[in-house]
Order: structure tokens, then sequence, then C-alpha cells
């Protein structure tokens, strides 16, 4: 079971580097894997687990965060309309996006960060994403808004980018250009 010590943090080098492609298909192990990481946030959802093993509540997990140079990522939430998204995917990759940024209000925050860093996160508002799930079917997904920024958190971890990269370093909360803000608990 994968708790908060198995999360690396922000100082560690592997959160920086671009995570390498998965073999197709995926080996017994990396399908364990992404299992563990899609149990991990299913179990910090949860307060009585979250509050037995000390789990801090997440919406995603990427590989690089349990030290795993692998384009993996797991997701695990609801948007504002109720919907539920859950998939471990392998080797997920952004195909088209819109012009149209979008934002949370309450900023962003990582599993991987253990402090607070205030400002506003610029990702696009819209994004189609290819990926291949644990049970190696290939998937299209439409995603926007929350679950568009969710997934882009997420992905940027598979290329070496933290989520306070995106803060405009000058003004952190400032109104990025051609967006609209989204209220929601942050990741």
């Amino acid at each position: 079971m994968i708790t908060m010590k198995d999360i690396v943090r922000e100082d560690n080098p592997i959160l920086y580097k671009v995570a390498k492609e998965v073999d197709l298909p995926a080996s017994k192990k990396e399908k364990e894997t992404l299992k563990e990481m899609l149990t991990y946030l299913k179990n910090s959802q949860d307060d009585a687990i979250a509050s037995k093993y000390g789990l801090r509540p997440g919406v995603g997990l990427a590989a690089p965060q349990i030290g795993l140079s692998k384009r993996m990522i797991a997701v695990h939430f609801q948007d504002l309309d109720g919907r539920q998204y859950s998939y471990g995917l392998i080797n997920p990759k952004i195909v088209s996006h819109s012009v149209e940024k979008a934002f949370l209000t309450t900023g962003e925050g990582c599993l991987s960060v253990d402090r607070d860093i205030p400002g506003y996160v610029p990702r696009y508002s819209k994004i189609t994403v290819k990926a291949t799930d644990i049970e190696g079917n290939e998937l299209k997904l439409r995603l926007k808004d929350y679950a568009a920024i969710v997934f882009q958190h997420e992905i940027d971890h598979l290329n070496g980018v933290m989520f306070f990269d995106h803060i405009n370093k000058q003004d952190p909360f400032a109104i990025p250009e051609n967006s609209h803000p989204i209220g929601q608990d942050e990741e």
C-alpha cells in the first residue's frame, strides 16, 4: 500500500526529469503499480482510512511522485457537475487543447509539495488526452475545466514540470490572459 512515506518531495530530482515511455503492453508490475496509485487516491479520500494511515487527500498521482520515472498517472475525483473520473493511465498525451485558459481560484496543491504556494496556475480550459488504460485499451478523453486541470497537473509531472512553474513570479494572482476562474478544492 502506498502511503505518504512513498511519495517523493519537491527536492527530489526525479520530479524535474522527463519520465520514460512505458513499453506496451505494460508489464504485470507496471499494472500493479498503477492500481496501487489509484488505491492511494481512493484511500486518501476516505476520511477513516486517510486518518488511520496519515494520508493527505489527493485527486491525482504521477509515477515520478513515487520515485518511478515512467509515464503513468492515476486520477480519482468528481468534477463540478458530479461526474466521476477514475483512471490509471499509461503514456497519457495531450493531443489537442483550447486557446482559452482556466485556473482554480484556490490555486493548486501537490502531494509532493509540503508547503502552500499561493497563486493562479493557468491551464488550458479544454484538452483531449490519448492514453492506454490498465487493461490495455486505448482511450481518448475530452476534458474541460476542473477535469482538464487535474489531468494537465499530472501530465506535467511526466514532463518534469511542477505546478508552481506556471505561476506568474511578479504577480502570482494576476488573472491569466484569455481565461476563466474555476472554484473547486485544490488538487
